[in-house]
């Protein structure tokens, strides 16, 4: 008896071990789920994917022109495009893309709205007209507010 009483204590620590690492498991999911809602969610679409996912969505385009080799980018980056204030923000009004002004597509997008510097942030409805335009690195803060200024100025050019 002493003998089946000794082999059933391995088996509940093993379920409790079993249980444990699922629940940390399980944990670790979620907060990778919350972490990754945190930030802006850049797809890679063409322009024509995109504006249409933002048709189907019933939101704006948002474009970012970057390069790798472009300080201030990475700042925007590290600093502002991985706020979870920003991302939430970009959730609620954005469907977005980030296009390296270095490749085709982010240089084509450079010469027809830019002024030579970036980081460049582009704000389109989904007809294709420029709402407007952020240029440069900045705070979370200060760049919600260019956004939120842009889409102020839509709701009052709408009306």
């Amino acid at each position: 008896m002493s003998r089946s009483g000794a082999g059933l204590a391995p088996r509940a620590a093993t379920n409790d071990t079993l249980f444990m690492k699922k629940t940390i498991l399980a944990t670790l999911l979620l907060l990778g789920a919350v972490a990754s809602r945190a930030q802006v969610r850049f797809e890679a679409l063409s322009t024509d994917a995109l504006r249409e996912r933002a048709m189907k969505s019933g939101k704006l385009v948002f474009i970012e022109l970057h390069a790798d080799w472009c300080p201030p980018c990475r700042v925007m980056e590290r600093e502002v495009f991985s706020d979870r204030e920003v991302g939430e923000f970009f959730e609620r009004h954005f469907v977005a893309a980030r296009y390296d002004t270095d490749r085709r597509t982010g240089r084509a997008l450079m010469k027809r709205y830019g002024s030579g510097a970036i980081p460049l942030g582009l704000v389109f409805d989904t007809e294709g007209n420029l709402l407007g335009r952020i240029q440069g690195a900045a705070t979370p803060e200060v760049y919600l507010n260019d956004l939120r200024e842009i889409l102020a100025r839509r709701g009052r050019d709408r009306k």
